[in-house]
C-alpha cells in the first residue's frame, strides 16, 4: 500500500487560502498582503507568494502589476461567459457519467443529495453549499474523461465561489434543493435527454441569480456615491 505523502506548507496555505475565498470569507476584489498573511499565519512570505502564484493560475487570485494581489472579481460578461463554459461541461458529463458509470454516478448522487437535504433542514447553509459543488463535482469525476475534468477544475472553484454567495438566499435554496432531487430522479431513470435540460434550465437560474446580485450592488454603489 502506498504511504500518504505529507502536504507541503504551501499546499497547507493553498488548501487555506482557496477555501477563505470559496466560501466568503475573503471578499472578492479584496486586497491580499503577503505579509499580514505570512505573520497570521505564522509562517514566513515565500510559501504564501508561492500559494498565491498557485491560486493565480486557478484564477482565484487577480496579480496586478504596480497594483497588489485580489480575491478575483467578476463582471456580469464573466459570469455569463463561466455559466457558458459550466454548461457545456456539465451537459456533456452527465451524458457520459449515465453511459459509463451508471450506478457509480446514483450511488455518489444519492449519497450526497440525502446530506443535502439534511444540511438545508438544519440551516446548515456552509454545508449545503459544499455539498451542492460535490453533487455537481460527481457528475464530472464520473464522465470517464479526465479531459472535462481537467478543463472543469478552475471553472469549479470560481463556481463554488459564487455558489456561496448565492447560497445564503433560503429562497435559492430551496430551489436549488428540488433541482438536485429531480436530478437524481433522471439519473435513476438513466433520462439523459430531460436531465441535460434540466441542467442546462438549473445553470441559467444560477446564472440569473448572480446577475441580479450584481445589478444590486451596482445601484446601491451609485446611491453611496451620489
Amino acid at each position: 500500500m502506498a504511504i500518504a505523502r505529507p502536504k507541503s506548507l504551501t499546499e497547507l496555505v493553498i488548501d487555506d487560502l482557496r477555501a477563505r475565498i470559496i466560501d466568503g470569507r475573503l471578499k472578492l476584489g479584496e486586497a491580499l498582503s503577503e505579509n499580514a498573511l505570512a505573520a497570521e499565519l505564522g509562517i514566513s512570505k515565500t510559501p504564501v507568494r508561492e500559494a498565491l502564484l498557485h491560486l493565480k493560475l486557478d484564477r482565484l487570485v487577480e496579480v496586478l502589476p504596480q497594483r497588489g494581489t485580489y480575491v478575483f472579481r467578476m463582471s456580469a460578461d464573466e459570469v455569463a461567459m463561466i455559466s457558458e463554459l459550466r454548461e457545456i461541461l456539465e451537459v456533456a458529463a452527465a451524458a457520459a457519467a449515465l453511459a459509463r458509470n451508471h450506478a457509480a454516478l446514483v450511488a455518489a448522487m444519492t449519497g450526497i443529495y440525502e446530506k443535502m437535504r439534511a444540511a438545508y433542514e438544519a440551516g446548515d447553509i456552509a454545508a449545503y453549499r459544499r455539498l451542492d459543488g460535490e453533487y455537481h463535482q460527481a457528475i464530472i469525476d464520473l464522465s470517464g474523461n479526465p479531459y472535462i475534468g481537467d478543463a472543469y477544475g478552475p471553472v469549479g472553484f470560481r463556481i463554488q465561489a459564487l455558489r456561496s454567495r448565492l447560497s445564503t438566499e433560503a429562497t435559492l435554496n430551496r430551489l436549488s434543493l428540488k433541482d438536485h432531487r429531480e436530478m437524481l430522479r433522471l439519473v435513476k431513470a438513466r433520462d439523459a435527454e430531460r436531465l441535460q435540460a434540466l441542467l442546462r434550465a438549473h445553470i441559467a437560474e444560477t446564472r440569473n441569480s448572480y446577475l441580479k446580485i450584481l445589478a444590486r450592488r451596482d445601484v446601491l454603489a451609485e446611491e453611496m456615491a451620489s
